[in-house]
């Protein structure tokens, strides 16, 4: 059976970014990219340029920093658009213009108000404009899952025309199911004359459960390039989960020609990478990724695995970067060792200030705990990370009294703009009483949205990683801490919202920018 390659497209910057409460920073962007570039991941798409300077720049930054995937910036039709991304784009190793405009009945008469002949005409345009950057060009019909198939023709066959090398099938809003969007393709892929010309592409969301089956109905009718998600991360239901593609198609090479040239083994590294950085964990039992993926409980199962593990494993753990949580440091080591393991992350500082930030931070934490494992490291560093140039909070102390038959008080020292004040709360938890005595002293006014807690490693010394998810005023930003102690975790969580609430820097989601 001969295999060719099948492309995929990592939208976790953008797409995924569009997860209420899933926006970055340029330098986790930066972060993540890389993760993405060292799994082998052909196109990385880094954001949409025109939605705010501050996606602007994070796209520049990634397409200044990497060489081997391509770097992709998303615009739409529209002239303002596509000159925001070629400028973004212009120090890139290989550099792609993503554009798009919807071609189904409702988008074109509801949200575009315009006829299907301006709508082919404004496409063809854009493409035309596009390649004035960068011969590498893809086109976009939005709400291609329930568009008309004799204009969605029509209008493929013209951007080919004017220069599209990839033409990108969007299921923007899930409607799809596995057939009839295999068949799409296929037809899709026969009836436009030039379709040779151009790499045929998919973009499924996951509102009904069906992204990757559609997806994968779509590679096996044809389409050789996948747009998906680490996680599955995305707006509403989320993305095509990339760890769910590729591995499909790994697994199953007696049913699918083509493969994928990513590096598997990580596939966990990016999955932790991109949790913890966007504070949405990874259910237990998600596929590939999840912490029961390859945990088996029952008996039965148990017995077949120890005997033979292909009675109930398809794939080896270690082929997506699973393995036993290795430990590297403990209280008596020293900063070239603390350096050296950090670089075997792929973790490196930009400046002297920060490696001594991060190892006095260690230091700290090997006095707690024993034994220092690789997920604390990254914990440690993604905390480094997350503190501001300028912080208005800073936790001084924290008391907790919890008793049984009693309700908790929490009592806090702050400094508050250099300024040390205390505050005293009680709440139904020791939790809600810290937060509660935070917020006495800050009184942000912002709404608590969530509170998730997650076990970094195993056992009772373990740190708790604390991810804390406020808004206001429409803003929605995630704060993070992590501590063996997970109330003061909590506590370093919402004192780090507070200070991201504060901090200009920080902006909206780019579905919500003014474009």
């Amino acid at each position: 059976m001969s295999t060719d390659n099948l492309i995929i497209f990592d939208t976790t910057l953008r797409d995924g970014e569009q997860s209420p409460g899933a926006s970055m920073t340029k330098d986790e962007k930066v972060r993540i990219a890389k993760a993405l570039e060292k799994m082998k991941v052909d196109v990385i798409e880094a954001g949409f340029p025109i939605a705010s300077q501050g996606d602007f720049e994070a796209v520049k930054a990634v397409a200044d920093v990497i060489k081997d995937s391509s770097v992709c910036g998303l615009s739409r039709a529209l002239e303002k658009d596509i000159n925001r991304v070629g400028e973004a784009l212009k120090n890139a190793a290989n550099p792609r213009i993503h554009t798009f405009i919807a071609t189904s009945p409702i988008h074109m008469q509801m949200k575009l108000r315009m006829e299907p002949d301006a709508v082919l005409e404004q496409a063809v345009n854009a493409v035309k404009m596009a390649r004035g950057f960068t011969n590498n060009v893809e086109f976009s019909p939005e709400d291609a899952g329930r568009s008309e198939l004799d204009f969605l023709c029509r209008v493929i066959e013209a951007v080919i025309d004017a220069g599209a090398t990839t033409i990108n099938i969007p299921d923007t809003v899930g409607y799809n199911v596995p057939d009839q969007f295999g068949l799409l393709i296929k037809n899709l892929m026969e009836r436009i004359p030039n379709s040779d010309k151009a790499v045929f592409s998919v973009h499924c969301h996951n509102d009904l459960g069906m992204a990757v089956a559609n997806s994968l109905a779509a590679v096996q009718n044809g389409a050789r390039q996948v747009e998906c998600t680490i996680n599955g991360l995305g707006e509403r239901a989320g993305n095509a989960s990339l760890e769910e593609i590729v591995m499909a198609i790994r697994t199953r090479q007696d049913i699918f020609t083509c493969d994928t040239r990513l590096d598997t083994t990580q596939i966990m590294n990016c999955s932790r990478l991109v949790s913890g950085i966007t504070g949405f964990a990874v259910q237990p039992n998600k596929a590939i990724v999840g912490a029961n993926a390859f945990a088996h409980e029952s008996g039965i199962h148990q017995d077949g695995v120890l005997k033979n593990r292909e009675t109930y494993e398809i794939m080896r753990a270690q082929d997506v970067g699973w393995a036993d949580n290795r430990i590297v440091l403990g209280k008596h080591s020293g900063r070239n060792a603390f350096r050296s393991c950090l670089k075997d992350l792929d973790i490196e500082f930009e400046s002297e200030e920060e490696l001594n930030d991060a190892f006095a931070r260690f230091k700290e934490l090997a006095d707690k705990k024993h034994e220092i494992y690789d997920e604390d490291l990254r914990a440690l560093v993604s905390e480094s990370e997350a503190q501001l140039e300028s912080e208005l909070y800073k936790m001084v102390s924290l008391k907790v009294c919890s008793e049984t038959g009693e309700i908790p008080e929490a009592t806090i020292v702050m400094s508050i703009d250099g300024k040390e004040e205390s505050s005293t709360s009680t709440g139904s938890g020791p939790v809600d009483a810290t937060f509660k005595s935070i917020e006495k002293m800050a009184n942000s006014g912002a709404e608590l949205k969530l509170y998730s807690v997650n076990n970094i490693t195993t056992g009772t010394d373990s740190q708790g990683e604390v991810t804390v998810r406020l808004e206001l005023d429409g803003r929605i930003i995630n704060g993070q801490g992590a501590d063996t102690d997970i109330v003061i975790a909590s506590a370093k969580a919402y004192i780090h919202a507070l200070n991201l609430l504060e901090n200009p820097a920080n902006r909206a989601h780019p579905q919500h920018a003014d474009v």
